[in-house]
């Protein structure tokens, strides 16, 4: 990867004790800020083996393996985007209905970047953010004893010669308002508590409506690379009730890689 063109001044550092002061006392019971580490998912993954309650929010500012879907690992450079990992235990909920974790991440996602950086961004099942059919941002979530790692990676002042493929693009390439991550960060944090706590006491139906407004997958016909290494096409047809993508074809998919189809 090339030297960044940005200056310290025009990636400036988040500040830990400002956002403390922000968004503690409700969900969020923790929030720390990292110079640098692998993986975020990883390290909350690793404080949830060893008994971190629910509400745990660690953030870097440059992440050297994070991690995606089907073991893909991605960096960037340090302050050009929003690496993001949160520590949720869903009480009381049928661990069924934990496919939505990252649907609803996604909503938050889109509602944050909507507002904060005012750029037309949607939604590809299950875990990727476009702006211009460009990838901006990914969402993983992964389970750790019980508990639940949600991580996001949202590229915000990226420019070209920095992004990790020729499919992806940032916000300040898609001409945001903004791409400060300060603002960006709280209003994230801010939107997944909230449908957090609509999907753990009204289930799926009080997040479904939300995500399928936002969705840019349905009606469109797309191939889905499947875990098994098989592939499937066929029209999106719906979002079933354990946020499952339903095809034409009559294949139901809980995971997979999705291309949408021109």
């Amino acid at each position: 990867m090339g030297q960044s063109p940005y200056t310290d001044l025009e990636r400036p550092p988040l500040h830990e004790a400002a956002l403390r002061r922000s968004l503690l006392g409700g969900l969020w019971t923790d929030l720390r800020v990292v110079a640098e580490t692998g993986s975020t998912n990883a390290d909350v993954a690793a404080q949830a083996r060893a008994g971190a309650p629910e509400g745990l929010v660690l953030v870097a500012e440059r992440q050297t393996a994070g991690r995606g879907r089907l073991g893909r690992v991605w960096e960037s450079p340090a302050r050009a985007g929003i690496a993001v990992s949160v520590l949720l235990r869903p009480d009381g909920v049928d661990p069924a209905r934990y496919g939505w974790l990252p649907l609803l991440a996604g909503v938050a996602l889109v509602e944050a970047v909507r507002r904060v950086a005012q750029v037309d961004a949607v939604l590809k099942w299950p875990n990727d953010l476009l702006v211009d059919g460009r990838k901006c941002a990914g969402i993983l979530a992964e389970m750790a004893d019980g508990a639940v790692v949600v991580g996001i990676g949202l590229n915000t002042s990226l420019r070209e010669p920095e992004l990790p493929h020729p499919d992806a693009t940032s916000l300040a390439l898609a001409g945001a308002v903004s791409a400060d991550r300060d603002p960006l960060l709280r209003a994230l944090l801010r939107a997944l508590e909230s449908w957090y706590r609509r999907w753990h006491d009204g289930g799926a139906e009080a997040v479904r409506e939300a995500y399928l407004f936002h969705c840019a997958t349905l009606g469109r016909e797309v191939r889905a690379a499947l875990p098994d290494g098989t592939e499937v096409t066929g029209r999106a047809d719906g979002i079933d009730a354990d946020g499952r993508l339903v095809l034409s074809t009559g294949h139901t998919l809980a995971a997979g890689d999705i291309t949408h189809l021109r």
